[in-house]
Formats: C-alpha cells, structure tokens, sequence
C-alpha cells in the first residue's frame, strides 16, 4: 500500500468553487493499474483564515503511483490546475506514505 496525498489551503470564499471543481472532474484513476481508492477530505477552517483540504489516494504500492504521475491520464487529469483562476494559496503540498503497521476491523463472525 502506497498513500499519496496533496493539502491545498483554500480562501473560505473559493471553497465552493473548489469543491465545484473536484467534485466535475475526470481524474481518470480507475485507468491506472493499482489504483486502489480516493477520497477528498474536508477540514476546519484554520488560524490563517484558510481551509484545509486533503486528497488522500491509495496506491497497492509506490510504483503504482509513479507509473500515474508518468501517464498521459495524469496529465489529462492536472491540465487545469494552478490556472488563472487558482482556487487555493500557494501549490499543494505533497506527501507520500508507506504503511510499518495495519490494523482492520475484524468481520463479524
């Protein structure tokens, strides 16, 4: 497993219009070999005035991720962003983790 995630602060007045955005996209993840799942996470809005944002994919492993930022789809997928109407402050900030411990819920028996 490979956790890749991007936080984006965003201006509490560019938040609908951000999650406008993300909510329309085509990321073109269920193309990628390894794609496991992704989830857009919504903070509070912090001390700076901004929100927090999180994207929060799960790979089956780092090369999996790689590959996806190599491909044409992830190309396709970020064409748009940081563009002239940037909804959130300064770039996104990246993070890559690596799991040393898993613990799940047992199933019911």
């Amino acid at each position: 497993m490979y956790l890749a995630m991007n936080r984006f602060a965003v201006k509490p007045e560019n938040a609908e219009a951000f999650e406008a955005l993300w909510l329309g996209r085509d990321t073109m993840l269920n193309e990628m070999d390894g794609f496991v799942e992704f989830h857009m996470m919504k903070g509070t809005e912090r001390e700076d005035g901004t929100i927090l944002y999180a994207s929060h994919t799960v790979w089956e492993n780092e090369a999996a991720f790689r590959a996806w930022t190599r491909s044409a789809q992830f190309r396709k997928a970020h064409a748009n962003a940081g563009g002239p109407n940037k909804l959130y402050e300064g770039h996104p900030q990246f993070e890559g983790f690596s799991p040393i411990q898993h613990i799940a819920k047992e199933d019911a028996a």
